[in-house]
C-alpha cells in the first residue's frame, strides 16, 4: 500500500493538474477551501486567495436550484448537473458541474468539477478568433501608417484605409491590382526583379534603411515620396509580403526648409565673418594709421622740442656772443671820439682794430649761422678736386696765427706726400673750426698738435690739444647745435662748430672721432676717403 505522504503527493498533483475547475467546499463555512489554478483561471481570479475571499461564485445551475438543494442531493449520491458560469464583462460559458461528497475530520466537504462542454469551449474559441480578428482589422484599418499586402506574384490581396487614402483610390479598389499601379515610371521588368528577389531570399527591411529617394505613384498621376519598410509571412506554405508605406511629403518639405535655413545661415555666416574681417582690416588699418600719427605727433613733439631747446640756445648764445664784440665796438667808437688830437693816433689805432676784431667776429659768427642754414636746405655739395694737403695745411695754420695765446704754439706732423682728391672748401673749414677750437679751450704755453696722414685711400687728420677737457657726459651732445659744454659757458661760442664738422663730413663720407677727460685735453680725429670721389 502506497504510504500517506505518497498518497498526499499524489492527490495534490490530480488535484493541481486537472484541466477543469476543482475545488472543495465547506458546507458548515458555506465557501470554498481549496480551488486548483486551472479553477482560479477559469472564474477570472487573479489568486487562489482571491477566489476563496469572494462571497459568491459567479456559477449558476441549469435548474436553477439552490446550492443547498444540490449539496443534499450530492450527500446521497454523486451529482452531475449542467451549468453555466458568468463572469462580468465575458460572454457566458456552459459547463458540467460535478459534486461528490466526503467527509474529513467530522466535517463534511464536497468535492466540485466544473469542465466546459466541447460545444461551448468551441463557441468560445469561436468568439475570441473573432475578437482578435477583429482587432488585428481593427489595428490595420485604423493604422497611422499605410499596409499594403501582396502575395508572391505583387497582387494586392488588401490595403487598408490610409493606404487608400494616400493612393487616392475608393475603398476595395487596390486588392487584386498589381503592386506596380504604386510604382511611378516603374520599369516593370526592373520591378519584378526586385520581387523575385526578395520572393527568393525574404527578409524584413526597415524603413528607409535600403534605399534613400523613394516616390510612390497616385491614381490621379502625381507622385509624392515615401519611406517603405518590408515584411513578410506565410500562410498555409504561401508568401505574402506587407508593405509598411509613409507619405514623407513633409519631412522633405522640411528637410528641404532645413537646407535652405542652412545655406541662409551660412551665408550670413560667410557675410558676418567677411564683415568681421573687412572692419578687423579696417579697425587694423585705422590703427596703423592711429600710430602711424602718434609716431608722426611724437615726431613733431620731439622736433618741436628741440626746436623750442634750439630757440633757447640760440638767445642765450646770441645775447651773450652779440652783447660782447658790440659792446666792445660802441666802448671803442665812444673812445675814439675822446682822442682827437694828431697826436693821440696810436690810441685810435688801438681801438679801431678793436672794432675791427668784433666785427670780424660777429662776421664769423653769422657765417656759422648761414652755414647751418645752407646744410639743412641741401645747398652745400661736395666738389672734390687734387690739392696738395701740405700747402693747404700750412696755409691754414698761418691764418689762425692771430688766435694764439700767449705761449701758444702749433706743431705740424704731415705725412701726405702726393695730391689728394677732395674738397679744398671743406678742408679748410674742417681745420679751421678744429684749430679755433684747441686755441680757444687751452690755455697759455699749451702745444696744439696736428698730425696728418694719407694712406689706404684715406686721410687721416688728428688735432691734440692741452685744454679744459670734456666731461662723458656732454660728449653724447657735442655735434648738437647750440650745445656748449658746461665747463665753457663762459669761453665765447655758438656751439656750431662741430655740429657743422659733422655734416661737413657727411658730405665726403667721412667720419668723425673724440677722445677727452676734464682737464687732460681733447684729440679730435677726422677721417676721409679720397679716391670715392671722381675727378671733375
Amino acid at each position: 500500500m502506497p504510504t500517506r505522504s505518497y498518497a498526499d503527493a499524489l492527490v495534490h498533483t490530480l488535484f493541481q493538474q486537472a484541466q477543469g475547475f476543482v475545488g472543495v467546499y465547506d458546507a458548515q463555512l458555506s465557501r470554498f477551501t481549496r480551488v486548483n489554478a486551472k479553477g482560479v483561471q477559469l472564474l477570472g481570479f487573479a489568486t487562489e486567495q482571491a477566489l476563496l475571499d469572494a462571497p459568491a461564485l459567479p456559477i449558476r445551475p441549469a435548474t436553477l436550484e439552490s446550492w443547498e438543494t444540490l449539496l443534499e442531493a450530492a450527500q446521497q449520491h454523486h451529482y452531475v448537473v449542467d451549468a453555466r458560469i458568468e463572469l462580468p464583462g465575458r460572454p457566458a460559458v456552459d459547463a458540467r458541474l460535478e459534486l461528490t461528497h466526503f467527509e474529513h475530520e467530522g466535517r463534511s466537504l464536497f468535492l466540485v468539477g466544473l469542465h466546459e462542454q466541447e460545444q461551448g469551449r468551441l463557441q468560445r474559441a469561436e468568439r475570441e478568433l473573432a475578437q482578435s480578428v477583429g482587432r488585428f482589422e481593427a489595428v490595420v484599418a485604423n493604422a497611422t501608417i499605410g499596409i499594403v499586402v501582396c502575395d508572391r506574384q505583387g497582387v494586392i490581396i488588401s490595403a487598408n484605409r490610409l493606404s487608400q487614402q494616400l493612393f487616392g483610390y475608393a475603398e476595395g479598389e487596390l486588392p487584386g491590382q498589381k503592386i506596380e499601379v504604386l510604382v511611378p515610371n516603374a520599369a516593370g521588368r526592373r520591378h519584378e526583379q526586385l520581387r523575385e528577389s526578395f520572393n527568393a531570399n525574404p527578409s524584413v527591411r526597415a524603413m528607409g534603411a535600403h534605399r534613400a529617394g523613394l516616390e510612390a505613384l497616385r491614381k490621379d498621376g502625381s507622385v509624392f515620396p515615401v519611406e517603405v519598410s518590408l515584411s513578410y509571412f506565410y500562410l498555409d506554405d504561401e508568401l505574402y509580403v506587407v508593405s509598411y508605406i509613409l507619405d514623407i511629403t513633409y519631412k522633405k518639405e522640411a528637410e528641404r526648409e532645413l537646407i535652405a535655413q542652412r545655406q541662409r545661415v551660412e551665408g550670413l555666416n560667410a557675410e558676418l565673418e567677411q564683415k568681421v574681417a573687412d572692419r578687423t582690416h579696417a579697425l587694423l588699418s585705422t590703427l596703423e594709421q592711429l600710430e602711424q600719427r602718434t609716431e608722426e605727433l611724437a615726431k613733431a613733439l620731439a622736433a618741436e622740442q628741440e626746436l623750442g631747446e634750439l630757440k633757447s640756445r640760440f638767445v642765450s648764445m646770441a645775447s651773450h656772443e652779440f652783447r660782447t664784440p658790440l659792446t666792445a665796438v660802441m666802448n671803442s667808437a665812444t673812445l675814439i671820439e675822446k682822442y682827437p688830437g694828431a697826436d693821440q693816433q696810436d690810441k685810435r689805432v688801438k681801438h679801431l682794430q678793436r672794432i675791427r676784431a668784433s666785427v670780424k667776429h660777429l662776421n664769423d659768427i653769422l657765417e656759422e649761422f648761414l652755414s647751418v642754414g645752407r646744410i639743412e636746405e641741401g645747398r652745400i655739395e661736395a666738389r672734390p678736386a687734387d690739392l696738395d694737403f701740405g700747402a693747404l695745411l700750412a696755409d691754414t695754420v698761418a691764418d689762425v696765427q692771430s688766435l694764439l695765446k700767449p705761449g701758444q704754439i702749433i706743431e705740424q706732423r704731415t705725412e701726405c706726400p702726393a695730391p689728394v682728391h677732395l674738397d679744398s672748401s671743406l678742408l679748410r673749414k674742417i681745420l679751421v673750426n678744429l684749430l679755433s677750437n684747441a686755441i680757444k679751450y687751452s690755455g697759455d704755453n699749451s702745444v696744439v698738435t696736428v698730425r696728418t696722414a694719407c694712406t689706404g685711400g684715406h686721410l687721416t687728420l688728428t688735432v691734440q690739444d692741452q685744454g679744459v677737457g670734456i666731461s662723458q657726459e656732454d660728449q653724447e651732445h657735442l655735434f648738437e647745435r647750440f650745445f656748449r659744454a658746461r665747463n665753457v659757458t663762459n669761453v665765447p661760442g655758438t656751439g656750431l662748430g662741430l655740429y657743422i664738422i659733422a655734416k661737413y663730413l657727411e658730405l665726403m663720407n667721412g667720419r668723425i672721432e673724440l677722445l677727452s677727460e676734464l682737464g687732460q685735453g681733447t684729440t679730435v680725429t677726422v677721417t676721409i676717403p679720397y679716391e670715392n670721389h671722381p675727378a671733375d
